[in-house]
Formats: structure tokens, sequence, C-alpha cells
């Protein structure tokens, strides 16, 4: 069976832009993620993994069920992004480990531009879904 994710992509508008949120473990960049199950409400999954990771507490999914997911990559990962945004400036990574270490090392709110650099190449199409989404939100408002 794939092994199956859930995340989110977080966007929040800070000083007329959008930045995404970032979260760094070992050497790798990668948006908010968590393990799914073939059965699972993903969305839902994301919801609450992301809040959870981060401590955002006022995730809104205003572009509902729409999701963009990964080629697959390692052993057959797939993993499925939602859009969320926030007003949420801080994040409190989550202590899940048992020793009691953190999941993440860092997070960052990054541009669009700043997230190409950092991100792997099997996230481009993400972040390019993504920036496409808010863009055009804006110009319906």
């Amino acid at each position: 069976m794939t092994p199956r994710f859930a995340g989110t992509v977080v966007a929040r508008r800070s000083k007329g832009e959008w930045r995404l949120l970032v979260l760094r473990r070992a050497k790798t960049w990668d948006f908010v993620t968590g393990n799914s199950a073939a059965d699972a409400d993903e969305l839902e999954i994301a919801k609450t993994i992301t809040q959870h990771s981060t401590g955002i507490e006022d995730l809104q999914f205003d572009f509902g069920e729409s999701f963009k997911e990964t080629i697959a990559y390692g052993h057959g990962t797939v993993t499925r992004y939602f859009l969320a945004t926030t007003h949420t400036s801080t994040v409190d990574l989550a202590i899940v480990h048992p020793e009691g270490s953190l999941t993440h090392d860092e997070w960052r709110w990054v541009t669009c531009d700043e997230a190409e650099d950092v991100l792997p190449p099997r996230l481009t199409h993400i972040l390019e879904w993504a920036r496409d989404k808010l863009e055009s939100s804006e110009t319906r408002h």
C-alpha cells in the first residue's frame, strides 16, 4: 500500500504579500504534513495536524476541499496538500516524540520566491498551485 500523508500550505498576509509557513526537519524544508490513511478524511487530518503541529488556531480553509498531491516520492509516498490562511504570526512547534524532542527543528514565514529556494523539487508544483490559488483569490476581492 502506498504511504499517504495529508498536509497544509499555511499562508498569511504580511506587508502586502503572501508568506508561507515552512518547517524544517533535519535538512529538509516542507509544509505541515502528517500520516494519513487510505479511508481517512484527509482534509480533517490536515486541519488537526496543522493545528497540533503549529499551535495556530485561526486556520481558515477558504479554498474548501481543493487540494494538490505530490508525485510519488521516497517509497511511493504521496502527500495531499490543502491550502489555509491565518492571521497568526507565531508558531509553537509541537513536541511529539516520546523522548521530548521536537518533530521539527525550525519554522519560517517565507515569500513564495523564498520558498522556491528552500523547498525540495518535489514540492515545486505544490508551491505553484498555492501561489496561483492565493493570487486568484486576491483578484476576486
